[in-house]
């Protein structure tokens, strides 16, 4: 496997793991990477101490503390510049997600035009972080809400979206006037590295510390960042069981968290929907990323008169689904990121089997031509004539669930009977059902679409889930909010001092 463009990214045979404005020789034990395409290692990283991570945090809130005061339209064109130096290397990133994380290079490239995409919002938005003016019931007075930055803000990341969601949050954070200091993955660094040097060439020495960098274990770098008084918020993606780790642990300091956690997201689809749209929608929801996407799609729920035929229509296009090397245009399904993740699929597939689900697709581990030491699975579909317990479990791998339904009273019954929040998706041509569906009685998803699948979230909506998915907002919309502190002002114009709600003290 030819690593010729690594270089192109500042990626070298050994690699820093803490960034703190300049590299630094880190005090951690060696990580070695080893790509999920083949096992071929692809580099080694430094890892960070908990001393590497005291000094990036201070360094990060150091050029916070001078960042903050440069109008926000000066911060949006650093921002600019960045996304510009991300188009040039779109390619390079690109590839680099495919050759770390083991998603098809369509798809590598398509997160990096999702740093572009991010980038491109956010300059737009330092012109827009507006406030509110409000009417005072005092005479001569004015009232006013304005937003301000909060700080550093930590960013942890994981592997299956290992620059995208950084951007994400790192965009907005910056034009918002603050620092970012980001804990990546420890399967996927070296794409972390990549877009941390791409960043700092545009911020240059001076600003520079505020895209700071610590690769490290949980239990050192981890708990610092969770730990850290100057690290008021912090983004952590992942599982669930992280979450419920993160979230009570920065709470005691009171602290921000924004989470995004685990899915379990469903398509419905009704009698009357369009079955070719259907198909496509569950394909790419369901294989894509080789369901390691948090808005992959696991169940399918779908009206008793058409299952029949749309499981048929499924399995006639997974058996075309190519499985390989994702750097070759025509795979479709990539690798498991690691050994471990098969090892899940398999225990979900004979749990499944245990609990009445029959596979009518798929099921095994591939058998690719060549020698490969990737961990490939089949895309594989279970028939259940009910919800069993396996199908309320995420399980990280090309699982669907397919389960028949009545009515959309039922399929929105069914949607929400899980433990998770993020995605949900609607397929009819009855605008009742649509509308049910999208109403209050309807999903309890952050999102909910119609006509189009669970995954593919575009930048400009706000992204995020309800319950065990953490209730966290990420990129457009007016999720720039979080990444800031709200104050409200009155100011007294006027001669004389009323109190509110009309109070009499001393000799008023």
């Amino acid at each position: 496997m030819k690593l010729d463009f690594l270089k192109d990214l500042g990626i070298e045979a050994s690699n820093s793991g803490a960034f703190d404005g300049k590299w630094l020789k880190t005090r951690g034990g060696e990580l070695v990477i080893k790509s999920p395409i083949d096992g071929s290692v692809i580099g080694t990283v430094q890892l960070a101490s908990a001393a590497d991570y005291s000094r990036c945090s201070h360094a990060a809130h150091e050029a916070f503390l001078r960042w903050r005061e440069l109008p926000a339209p000066k911060r949006g064109e650093y921002v600019r510049q960045i996304g510009n130096a991300f188009r040039h290397y779109k390619e390079q990133l690109g590839k680099l997600v495919t050759l770390e994380m083991g998603k098809i290079l369509q798809e590598g490239l398509g997160e990096a035009q999702e740093c572009i995409d991010i980038a491109d919002f956010a300059v737009g938005l330092s012109r827009q972080l507006y406030g509110l003016t409000i009417a005072s019931e005092r005479q001569n007075h004015s009232m006013r809400e304005t937003w301000h930055p909060i700080g550093t803000v930590g960013v942890i990341t994981a592997f299956n979206f290992p620059i995208a969601v950084w951007a994400w949050n790192s965009m907005l954070a910056l034009v918002c006037g603050n620092s970012c200091l980001w804990k990546p993955s420890l399967k996927t660094p070296l794409s972390a590295i990549a877009m941390t040097r791409i960043c700092a060439e545009v911020l240059g020495k001076e600003w520079a510390p505020l895209v700071a960098l610590c690769i490290g274990n949980d239990v050192e770098v981890g708990a610092a960042m969770l730990d850290d008084p100057s690290v008021p918020l912090v983004s952590a993606t992942g599982s669930t069981r992280m979450g419920r780790i993160v979230g009570p642990r920065i709470a005691q300091r009171f602290g921000r968290s924004l989470l995004e956690l685990g899915g379990n997201n469903a398509i419905v689809v009704m009698e009357d929907a369009d079955l070719d749209l259907a198909v496509r929608a569950t394909v790419f929801g369901a294989v894509g990323t080789a369901g390691q996407r948090c808005t992959t799609t696991r169940r399918l729920l779908v009206h008793e008169q058409v299952i029949d035929d749309l499981t048929a229509r499924l399995v006639k296009v997974y058996g075309q689904c190519r499985i390989g090397n994702p750097l070759d245009a025509k795979t479709l399904v990539g690798p498991l990121i690691d050994e471990g993740a098969a090892l899940a699929f398999d225990r979900a597939i004979a749990t499944a089997k245990e609990q009445g689900g029959k596979v009518v697709c798929g099921g095994k581990r591939a058998k690719l031509k060549g020698s490969s030491k990737g961990a490939y699975v089949e895309p594989t579909i279970v028939r259940c004539e009910s919800v069993l317990p396996i199908v309320k479990e995420e399980t990280f791998a090309p699982i669907l669930y397919v389960i028949p339904i009545r009515s959309v009273e039922a399929a929105i019954e069914l949607n929400n009977d899980v433990p998770q929040g993020l995605s949900s998706s609607i397929f009819t041509a009855d605008i009742r059902k649509a509308e049910r569906f999208l109403s209050t009685i309807g999903s309890d998803c952050g999102i909910a679409n119609v006509n189009i699948g669970t995954s593919g979230a575009e930048i400009g909506g706000a992204f995020g889930g309800e319950k065990e998915t953490g209730g966290g907002r990420e990129s457009g919309s007016d999720s720039w909010k979080v990444y800031m502190r709200r104050q409200t002002s009155t100011v007294n114009w006027g001669t004389a001092l009323p109190l509110a709600q009309g109070i009499k003290f001393g000799d008023d």
